[in-house]
């Protein structure tokens, strides 16, 4: 090695770093997606109930957690593309252990129902994460929020919900997974 050279070791998240991001997913993520939707949801005073539900499930939810379960791993430095799309899974798991036990336990949803979001969230955050890793994270937000938007939109408006969520959430764990297969254990400057 010549003078100036250094030498970088890939990293690989341990399991007391997966345990911080999945952390991350419920006490950063869940906290600030509840505060900037109620937030947001200040602006639809006035509006008729099915006007408001659908405009905060619809639109404003899918901008804010695509971007709350986003943001932790805008800190990180000396990653590989692998590494943030891993950490990503984990931050998206806990946001969606948070969410399905609250629409359980407080609000009385069917567990089955609300089970979509396990594999959901962690998916659509690494869709995003793929965009971090690649210095493209707008075009992979974006991705992310219009799967949720068509997720939540659905939901609200079509009878046959279940099916087309299964649809919508294996459309984004695919997506997810081929972007896997596109992440390299390749270090991001």
């Amino acid at each position: 090695m010549s003078q100036g050279e250094c030498v970088v070791k890939l990293h690989k998240p341990d399991a007391d770093e997966k345990m911080f991001f999945f952390l991350c997913g419920v006490i950063t993520s869940v906290p600030l997606t509840l505060f900037v939707t109620q937030f947001a949801n200040s602006f639809l005073v006035g509006f008729g109930v099915f006007t408001a539900t659908l405009v905060s499930s619809a639109v404003f939810a899918p901008l804010i957690e695509e971007f709350s379960k986003a943001f932790p791993l805008f800190y990180r430095h000396g990653e590989t593309e692998r590494s943030i799309f891993t950490l990503a899974l984990f931050v998206g798991l806990g946001f969606g252990i948070v969410e399905m036990l609250t629409y359980v336990l407080l609000l009385g949803a069917n567990p089955i129902v609300r089970l979509h979001g396990l594999f959901f969230h962690p998916a659509s955050t690494a869709i995003t994460a793929y965009g971090i890793a690649t210095k493209r994270p707008l075009p992979f937000y974006l991705v992310a929020v219009i799967l949720h938007f068509s997720n939540n939109f659905l939901a609200l408006t079509n009878p046959f919900s279940i099916q087309f969520s299964t649809i919508i959430v294996a459309i984004t764990v695919f997506t997810a997974w081929r972007l896997h297969g596109k992440t390299q254990e390749k270090f991001i400057n």
